[in-house]
């Protein structure tokens, strides 16, 4: 136990940095997967019948397709295409437009809650859609969807460890790099573990209180 006290009284620090590292990743990765998601479900309420398709085809393509590809198709493949973006910058885009299918449907279930009988007042009121969507639907929509937005939030910064693959010294990068620079794998793996709980247990709590809050409501 002394050992291990010590070792990590040297190790913290370096995956503290990995750690900040981490949760910069994952909120800038997450303000991406919001807005976009956003997007995605916009258009999939559309009256314009493309939109609904294209929104269906973007959603279905990025699901499919494995996160790890498509942080390697954005920071390996771009590159040959003219487009070569910085490690930090592909990762935060590779994560959020991986997340913004799956905030898509957080969304999507959270509208989808709204009063129908609303909306019909709404129309019979002479709100276009647009407007029904911006003063009614969303409002509404939105705050119901907060819960799972944040379940989604604690996936995306434990998800956030496939950008040590391209060379992001977040915290799994930095603590990968310690262990083989010490040899102690398990003391600094067992630290990076403690390191994701630490983090994502006060966002836990969060999703709790607000799912308490909906409950109520």
């Amino acid at each position: 136990m002394q050992e291990f006290l010590a070792d990590a009284a040297l190790f913290l620090p370096v995956l503290l940095r990995g750690l900040g590292m981490t949760l910069l990743l994952t909120a800038a990765a997450l303000a991406v997967s919001i807005a976009l998601g956003l997007l995605w479900v916009l258009m999939g309420y559309a009256r314009f019948a493309p939109l609904r398709w294209i929104s269906r085809a973007i959603i279905n393509v990025i699901r499919g397709i494995p996160i790890i590809v498509q942080l390697f198709c954005i920071y390996f493949v771009l590159p040959e295409w003219g487009l070569d973006l910085p490690p930090f910058a592909a990762g935060v885009l590779g994560l959020g437009l991986a997340y913004s299918v799956y905030q898509a449907e957080n969304f999507r279930g959270g509208l989808s809650s709204v009063d129908k009988d609303l909306i019909e007042a709404g129309t019979m009121l002479g709100m276009t859609w647009p407007v029904l969507m911006r003063r009614v639907v969303l409002p509404l929509g939105i705050p119901a969807a907060l819960p799972s937005l944040g379940n989604t939030t604690i996936m995306l910064l434990k998800d956030s460890s496939i950008a040590s693959t391209i060379t992001i010294a977040e915290l799994t990068r930095a603590g990968q790099l310690l262990a083989i620079s010490t040899f102690k794998n398990g003391t600094v793996y067992l630290l990076i573990a403690l390191l994701y709980l630490a983090a994502s247990l006060p966002m836990a709590a969060a999703v709790r209180a607000l799912e308490r809050r909906f409950a109520r409501k």
